[in-house]
């Protein structure tokens, strides 16, 4: 079977290799999701928009769902983090940012995206972040400050624990299906399962 012929730089444009290269393609990538969804997605017109071709691709990311996750994890990325003076006010700003994005077109890019996987558990674990440290961040940092002001036991500052809030808004999108959360469920969440969770207890009694 002949092969392809590479797609070429436009005149004047340098060829691009590794982290520029790379950088090109995952934009590209960012920019279809946001405009057709998972569903338009296509290595084709990735590679088009990158002025790349195919193979560039599959070197970087194996298939056409890995790319889509990528993305989306690349659109997702920037949230501003809360400071309310409170971990109340700074748990629920947060559920209500991420009740905002997940309510948004992105959202339905996230359940294109988890349907795809189909429970594949290694590429549910990177869309829900739960195989790094960056989706904890945030919640470490405002349960930090919470431990700081004596609101909430040091002990509650580990990844699972500080995480609950948001695993649980996500269960309302992702297994219930729901196109947006009620404030009420959000402020729920916050008052009848998180803070009771992390808040400081007394001293045990002997």
């Amino acid at each position: 079977m002949e092969e392809k012929p590479t797609r070429r730089p436009a005149a004047g444009q340098t060829r691009r290799r590794g982290a520029a290269l790379e950088e090109a393609i995952l934009q590209a990538a960012v920019d279809e999701l946001s405009e057709s969804g998972y569903a338009g997605l296509t290595m084709d017109k990735v590679a088009a928009r990158a002025a790349t071709n195919k193979n560039a691709i599959y070197r970087r990311w194996p298939n056409r769902l890995a790319l889509g996750i990528a993305a989306y994890r690349q659109l997702t990325t920037t949230v501003p983090l809360p400071d309310t003076g409170s971990l109340r006010g700074d748990v629920l700003e947060l559920l209500r940012q991420a009740n905002r994005l997940w309510s948004s077109p992105i959202g339905a890019i996230l359940r294109e995206l988890f349907a795809a996987a189909g429970g594949t558990s290694e590429l549910v674990a990177q869309l829900q972040d739960q195989s790094g440290d960056a989706a904890a961040a945030p919640w470490l940092t405002i349960l930090g400050r919470a431990v700081a002001r004596g609101e909430a036991d040091p002990e509650t500052l580990h990844p699972r624990v500080a995480t609950v809030a948001i695993v649980l808004l996500r269960n309302e999108f992702v297994v219930r299906g729901v196109p947006t959360a009620p404030d009420d469920v959000l402020v729920e969440i916050v008052d009848e399962v998180y803070l009771p969770l992390v808040r400081r207890r007394g001293p045990t009694p002997r």
